[in-house]
This record gives structure tokens, sequence and C-alpha cells, in this order.
């Protein structure tokens, strides 16, 4: 959690779902503890039901008969946006263009009736945290976007909001600034401690910002977890290919080891069924010598990426296995290659209904 104590409002989200008036099931029924000071990821695909969740916590929709939003334990199911004192962040910005930066970032707090010193000082504080200092006085349309989106981040946490909410809000930037502004935005989040949820698609996005995530799937939650934990322990196959590359095993089992076309491969623990599923991380993988190997294959490509190298090996497994090597080794196309997975790196995943 960020911070001591944490600041805003813990959040308990009771048997919440959603279902439009065309019969559209948005969200299945959810139930969901949210720390004070926690920032917590909503992360899926298009369509799984993320940002319906992120509205009725906002109050922007209502949940289906029976189900609750408490905000520290208080009834706020039937209270409107306005009265939730949250701040909310979305992909479109949302600035008033006939408005300089101090004055969209203070408008929440002048439509509060706070004194103009006041504004003036919490505005200041706010421009120096978001890194706009000299922006003050322009109009929203000199600003570049991921100038816009520092405004926009100010004016939300002005109020003080007991909750920020951000919707997707690097999605319209490219590449490079998406990444710079993830690092700003984990930095501005623990340094408010503010407690936050987060919609996002982007794994990489997800496992930076979040103290925890939410993976979601066809509107239900499918894991939740700390970003280690639904990394290296997905709880099924979907949260397994989702959540970084995975390799995708299946073999049968014999006397603790999976039997496969380039040998056989150890896992940890126990199991009775004669056929497992399961996932290696290509990082997991190490290229060593052929002939002491107890896994082999055959590399069918290479591609260099900078800080590694990614290597796909066939023969090995059923399908080809996707190897992440370091780039000072040399590995060629048509080479021969033994491959060493520790036991523990192999993750028995249950098999799908």
């Amino acid at each position: 959690m960020s911070g001591p104590q944490g600041h805003g409002v813990s959040v308990r989200i009771g048997h919440c779902g959603k279902t439009f008036a065309d019969g559209t099931h948005a969200l299945e029924p959810a139930s969901l503890d949210i720390a004070r000071g926690e920032t917590l990821v909503l992360l899926g695909p298009s369509g799984c039901g993320k940002t319906t969740m992120l509205r009725i916590i906002a109050g922007l929709e209502e949940p289906d008969e029976g189900g609750k939003v408490l905000f520290d334990g208080k009834d706020v199911t039937a209270i409107p946006i306005e009265r939730r004192n949250v701040g909310m962040v979305f992909q479109s910005y949302a600035l008033f263009p006939n408005m300089s930066v101090a004055e969209n970032i203070g408008y929440g707090l002048r439509i509060r009736g706070i004194p103009a010193t006041e504004r003036a000082k919490r505005v200041a504080e706010l421009v120096a945290l978001t890194n706009i200092t000299g922006l003050e006085h322009r109009r929203i349309d000199q600003l570049s976007g991921g100038q816009r989106q520092r405004v926009a981040l100010a004016r939300a946490v002005a109020i003080r909001p007991g909750i920020l909410l951000l919707d997707e809000p690097l999605t319209a930037l490219d590449a490079a600034l998406r990444y710079r502004l993830r690092g700003e935005l984990n930095r501005l989040l623990r340094a408010l401690g503010i407690t936050a949820i987060y919609v996002t698609h982007d794994q990489s996005e997800a496992m930076e910002l979040g103290d925890r995530i939410v993976v979601m799937r066809k509107g239900a939650i499918a894991q939740i977890g700390s970003p280690r934990e639904i990394y290296f322990e997905p709880k099924d196959r979907f949260v397994a290919e989702f959540i970084g590359a995975a390799n995708i095993v299946e073999a049968s089992l014999d006397d603790g080891h999976l039997i496969l076309p380039g040998g056989r491969q150890a896992i940890a623990g126990g199991t009775s069924q004669p056929a497992v599923v399961a996932m290696i991380r290509p990082e997991s993988i190490g290229i060593v010598d052929v002939e002491a190997a107890p896994l082999r294959g055959q590399v069918e490509s290479v591609s260099f990426v900078g800080d590694r190298q990614r290597v796909v090996v066939v023969g090995a497994s059923p399908k080809p296995l996707t190897v992440d090597a370091p780039n000072t080794i040399q590995v060629d196309a048509g080479d021969r290659v033994g491959l060493s997975i520790a036991s523990k790196a192999v993750r028995l995943l249950p098999p799908e209904a």
C-alpha cells in the first residue's frame, strides 16, 4: 500500500452486476474490497466489464438490484457522482478549452467555494507535482498531449477526492510518451497515497502501477492478486496467456515429469492427473549444451530485441517454445540446442471448463 496509512477511502463492491436495458450482461455479480491508499488496476480485453465496474464505483451507472457500493463502510449506491467526492481522469482529457491551465486545475475548487488564496496555493502545489511549471497561463490548445494529461490529473486530484478513478488515461498517447507518463503517474500516486482505481488493457501499465490487479474476462473476475502473483501464478490459461508471453504445453505425465517430444521435463509438486496443461514463461528457459540437456530441440528463428533475443525452438514440445535468451550468446536458426527449465518454473494449469 502507498504511504503509512493511505489517504482517501476504502471501497467495498458487494455483489454488483450490470444488465443493460437490451438484456446485455455487461458485468456478472462481483464483490471486491479495495483498501484505503491502494492502487487497484482493472485489467482485461475490450468488453470485459472493467469500465462498467469503474462507472458503478463512480456513480455513473447503477448496479443491478442487490448490488451495493460502500465508501469507508457507508452505503453510497444511491448517491450521485457529484456527491461521492471522486476524481476522474479520462482518455479524452475532458478539459475546458476556454480556460488556462491554472483555471482548469482550480475549477473544481472554485465551484466548491474555496477561497482564492487557498486555490492558488493548491494549484501551485499540483503544477509542481505534475511537472507542468511554467504552463499555468497557457490555453489548453497550446499544450501537447502529454501536458494535457498532466493537467487532467492535476485537476482531478485538486479537490482532494476520496478516490481517483482513471479510465485508460494514457491510451491516446504515443508509445514513448505513454511509457514516460506511466512512470510519472506511478510517482504521483505514490506521493499522494490516494486510493486509485485504474482501468487498462495494457499489461505493462497494470504491472507497474497496481498494488493489486483484477484480471477480467467476459464480464467476470478471472483472478485478483499482486502483479507477481498474477504473472507467476495464473489461475487459468486465459490469465496465463493474457499477462505477458507464455508457453502453454500440453503433455502426459509420468513420475513427476512432462513427457515431451524432445525429452522429459521435471515439475514441482505432485499430481495424479495423467495429462496436464502447463505454463512456462520464456525467460525461465535456458539454452544449454545439447548433449547434457534433459530437453532438446532445434532453433527455428532468432529475433534480436535489444536487451535480449527471442528464440523459437521446435521439436522440444508439441508446439514451438519461445525462449528469451541473453543477447550475449550466439545461436542461429537450424542449431540443435538443449533447454534447461527449473521444475518450479513449470506452472500446472487447471483443465479448461
